[in-house]
């Protein structure tokens, strides 16, 4: 569920927001658990106290995000989106048209820039976005659905994410 190491594309917004996040859950989120924990400590035995339990889960859930957001912080690339030469890749907007005519308009990018604009974003590491990688206008690619249905795609349109 978690981008990989490499290098994902952020707008602006996006790591402004992800960033905020951390800052908070850093440092009042991770005192304000630690409230929690130790309320609950205080009320006796830890087998049966279920406070306690749900502070605990509380936290290791706060500390994996954490650690997702320091990775995708600290491997992110930030602003403007990369000029390429009409090739598919993060931080491009794609149009691409399916094999029943339908076409579909969304962003190759990060699945936290979700929110910071009005356009779907599909990841680069998704099966559609890594077929479309790399691809310039006019290329049918095929990719294998969740399911393992193999679908062909034509990539109609490549311009850079203008926010």
């Amino acid at each position: 569920m978690t981008e990989t190491a490499a290098t994902t594309w952020l707008t602006q917004e996006a790591y402004d927001r992800l960033k905020a996040e951390l800052d908070e859950m850093s440092g009042p989120g991770r005192i304000a658990i630690a409230q929690k924990i130790e309320q609950a400590r205080e009320e006796g035995d830890l087998k049966e106290n279920g406070g306690y339990h749900a502070a605990k889960e509380e936290q290791g859930k706060m500390e994996a995000r954490i650690r997702q957001l320091t990775q995708l912080l600290n491997n992110a690339t930030v602003g403007a989106p990369p000029a390429t030469g009409g090739k598919a890749g993060p931080g491009m907007v794609v149009t691409v048209k399916y094999d029943d005519g339908d076409t579909e308009r969304f962003l190759i990018g990060s699945r936290e820039d979700r929110g910071t604009s009005d356009i779907e974003v599909y990841s680069h590491n998704s099966p559609l976005g890594k077929a479309l990688t790399g691809r310039k206008p006019g290329e049918s690619v095929p990719y294998s659905l969740p399911n393992g249905t193999q679908l062909n795609v034509t990539l109609v349109d490549v311009e850079p994410f203008k926010g």
